[in-house]
């Protein structure tokens, strides 16, 4: 009767630990995406006159695509008007003066690359509410429609004889010329397609753009508000069932010390020799995307790593990092992967004793020969002992 209650009881535990020993996590899988974005905004041109006086309106329009959540590229035509101005004076009885200026049309077709910072310093999280991305590339600017410049430079440079140097570097027609620019901008995203934000761009060209001559570049800054909209998902949800190391036989073990039935206990006195006897032990602590944070059931393994260790104090553990090579760059990646290796070095010496010399931490990042054939299951940090 009292066999039949401890194997009862048994299976019960097991039965509950087995429940204990699963923990489903929610994965966010990055799908790499198209997006079109229309903008509206100001321009203001650098030049001889006060903040405001060479402000024009402007407009973009941008196709982009995003790699992976760090790395995306876009193609901008971003165009409206641009102004320049010219200060105008003559001293003596027939005292002149104006703040003269005039303005001219471009369009700026432009490729940028894309980097979203917020995924890069804050791991990847499509639910985010806010997007904060650097933008730099370079294009050309095609300007023309130049008849006010023209007609600024006759009135007062050319033929008046009051001694006006002419605009050094007047154009007609159409002109291209070279343009960089950098900035970033912020989305607010409103669902998993829409978002609005706000654009801030520097943008450089040689000098000429505003048909004078000057010792420095001419500039021209850009302030665009706008919607985007997002093809199909950008990403998908993925669930995960992990199991973790439960402590069964332990549980088992001492119910069955109670009746002390040596045909019950023999076995467990077998098991026991047989794990001391054991001097290697490996375990995979898995991590979910862009994160180094070691979850609940995944401790449980490093707690296993822990006590295996302590129970056989000649042994060592080497700790090796890697990620998904799918998922952004090869530096982040080897940080990342160096990072969840000491990530399980560091639960190992502080929360469970182990000494720092039995510990070495290696980061593979996105080596080729990575140990799973499924991409997520490379977000792990492997432990052997030995």
């Amino acid at each position: 009767m009292k066999l039949n209650k401890i194997l009862l009881s048994a299976a019960l535990v097991a039965s509950a630990a087995s429940a204990y020993a699963q923990e489903e996590v929610t994965e966010f899988v990055f799908n790499p995406h198209w997006y079109v974005q229309g903008q509206f905004g100001a321009q203001e041109t650098l030049g001889e006159s006060s903040f405001g006086h060479l402000l024009s309106p402007n407009a973009q329009v941008t196709v982009g695509y995003n790699f992976n959540p760090y790395i995306g590229a876009r193609l901008a035509v971003n165009a409206w008007r641009s102004k320049g101005a010219e200060k105008v004076s003559m001293a003596g009885p027939e005292f002149y003066s104006c703040d003269d200026h005039w303005q001219w049309y471009y369009v700026a077709p432009t490729v940028d690359a894309v980097v979203n910072l917020t995924n890069v310093f804050g791991g990847y999280n499509p639910t985010r509410l806010v997007d904060v991305n650097l933008l730099a590339g370079v294009g050309v600017n095609v300007g023309f429609d130049n008849k006010e410049a023209i007609a600024c430079n006759d009135r007062y440079f050319v033929g008046t004889g009051k001694g006006y140097q002419e605009l050094g570097n007047l154009w007609d027609g159409t002109k291209a010329r070279f343009v960089g620019q950098f900035g970033a901008d912020i989305n607010f995203n409103i669902n998993k397609n829409w978002a609005v934000g706000l654009e801030l761009m520097a943008n450089v060209l040689p000098d000429g753009y505003n048909s004078k001559i000057g010792e420095n570049a001419d500039w021209y800054f850009n302030g665009l508000v706008g919607v985007k909209y997002t093809f199909g998902d950008k990403f998908t949800k993925r669930t995960r069932v992990i199991e973790a190391p439960a402590p069964v036989e332990r549980i088992i073990e001492r119910i069955v010390e109670v009746p002390a039935a040596p045909v019950v206990q023999q076995p467990v006195v077998e098991k026991k020799e047989a794990v001391q006897q054991q001097k290697t032990l490996k375990k995979d602590i898995f991590f979910r995307i862009s994160t180094t944070t070691i979850v609940k059931a995944e401790m449980a393994k490093v707690a296993e790593v822990a006590e295996f260790m302590k129970a056989n104090p000649e042994t060592k553990v080497v700790v090796t990092g890697y990620a998904d090579k799918g998922t952004g760059t090869m530096a982040i990646n080897l940080r990342l992967s160096m990072q969840r290796a000491q990530a399980v070095a560091n639960a190992l010496k502080t929360k469970y004793g182990i000494a720092a010399d039995r510990i070495t931490v290696k980061s593979m990042g996105e080596a080729e020969d990575q140990p799973y054939s499924d991409p997520v299951d490379n977000r792990v940090a492997i432990c052997v002992v030995k």
